[in-house]
């Protein structure tokens, strides 16, 4: 791993992706391709989106992504 890592750029890189993927036109595909490439995008979409919604943290050689998917509003009150 190189000594200038930086976990915050990481997340901010997934951000971005996320993003361009939202932003991305369909090409001009028809038919089941064209259902495909959709849903590709919004997995895409998803995945990137998620991860740039992550809090990373990087001790000792291990980074470790926290993602919170609970609904919305869910503070999680009432776990010990």
């Amino acid at each position: 791993m190189p000594d200038d890592f930086d976990p915050t750029a990481l997340i901010e890189r997934f951000r971005a992706r996320a993003v361009a993927v939202r932003g991305r036109g369909i090409p001009p595909i028809e038919g089941p391709e064209r259902q495909r490439f959709v849903e590709q995008a919004q997995l895409d979409f998803m995945d990137y989106a998620m991860l740039g919604d992550a809090e990373a943290t990087l001790v000792d050689g291990i980074l470790t992504l926290r993602i919170d998917l609970r609904p919305a509003g869910d503070s999680g009150a009432g776990e010990a």
